[in-house]
C-alpha cells in the first residue's frame, strides 16, 4: 500500500494480532516504520519485477568482483550495463508507483536511482534491498572500492600529503653608496674627508686678504680685499 495509508494499516494489523493473543507480533507490527516514498517505490519494484531484480543483484556481485580484481575489461563491460540497467529499472519503478496512484517527483526519482546504484556498489545495501523492506534511501559510495576489504566496506587509504611549498628566495641586501671595507681595502673610519669648496664656490678660508681698489663710473672708489704676500690684509680706498 502507498505510504500515506501505512499508519492506518499498521494500527489495524497490530490490534488484530493483539486480539488473537499474538502479543509479540503486535509489538513487531507497531515497531515498523513508515518508508519514504522512494524506499517504498524500490520495495515495490522488487515485488513487481522479481526476475529483473534478481539479474540486477547478480550484476552487482559481478561488478564488485571486477573492481576487487582490477579487471579493466570486465569493469568496462559491466559499467556500461550498469548505467543502462539502472536507468531502465528507475523508469519501471516510477511506472509501478504511478499505477499504484503515486506520481514521483524528479527528486524522488533521483532517490530511487541512488538506491539502485548503492545496491550495485555495496553488498550490504544489496542485502537490505533484497528483503523488500527498505525504510529509507540508500546512498552509494563515491566510487567502487577495490581490494580484499571492499566487501566489508573498508574505506580507501587517503592519498599521501602534498609536499610543503618551496620557500621564496631571500630578498637581496640593500645597496649602499659607500663600498665595503673589504672592497676598498681600508676601514670606513679612514675615508678621506670631503674636499672643501674653493672661495669662488662661496666658501671662506683662513688665508689673509688684501683689498684692491675698484673704481666705479661715478668717481667713487671702493676697496676689495685680497691676500698680501706677507700675510697681512691691505685695503685701498
Amino acid at each position: 500500500m502507498p505510504p500515506s495509508a501505512f499508519v492506518t494499516r499498521r494500527t489495524e494489523l497490530a490490534l488484530a494480532a493483539k486480539t488473537d493473543g499474538r502479543a509479540d507480533d503486535a509489538r513487531r507490527i507497531r515497531a515498523a516504520r513508515r518508508p519514504t516514498l522512494a524506499a517504498w517505490t524500490a520495495n515495490l519494484l522488487l515485488r513487481a519485477e522479481p526476475e529483473e531484480c534478481r539479474r540486477f543483484l547478480e550484476l552487482g556481485r559481478a561488478l564488485r568482483e571486477a573492481y576487487r580484481s582490477l579487471d579493466a575489461t570486465a569493469i568496462g563491460e559491466l559499467s556500461e550495463q550498469r548505467r543502462r540497467i539502472v536507468a531502465a529499472l528507475t523508469r519501471q519503478a516510477a511506472q509501478h508507483a504511478r499505477d499504484a496512484g503515486q506520481r514521483l517527483s524528479d527528486s524522488v526519482r533521483q532517490d530511487v536511482e541512488s538506491t539502485l546504484r548503492a545496491v550495485l556498489a555495496d553488498a550490504r545495501a544489496a542485502d537490505q534491498w533484497a528483503t523488500g523492506r527498505l525504510e529509507g534511501v540508500l546512498t552509494p559510495p563515491s566510487d567502487f572500492p577495490s581490494g580484499p576489504a571492499a566487501e566489508a566496506g573498508t574505506p580507501r587509504r587517503p592519498p599521501p600529503p602534498s609536499p610543503p611549498p618551496t620557500p621564496p628566495p631571500p630578498a637581496p641586501a640593500p645597496r649602499t653608496n659607500w663600498p665595503s671595507a673589504a672592497a676598498n681595502g681600508r676601514n670606513a673610519s679612514n675615508r678621506p674627508a670631503q674636499r672643501p669648496k674653493r672661495p669662488s664656490d662661496g666658501w671662506t678660508t683662513g688665508a689673509p686678504t688684501t683689498t684692491t681698489p675698484i673704481r666705479h663710473c661715478g668717481g667713487r672708489t671702493t676697496a676689495r680685499a685680497r691676500p698680501s704676500d706677507n700675510g697681512t690684509t691691505q685695503s685701498a680706498s
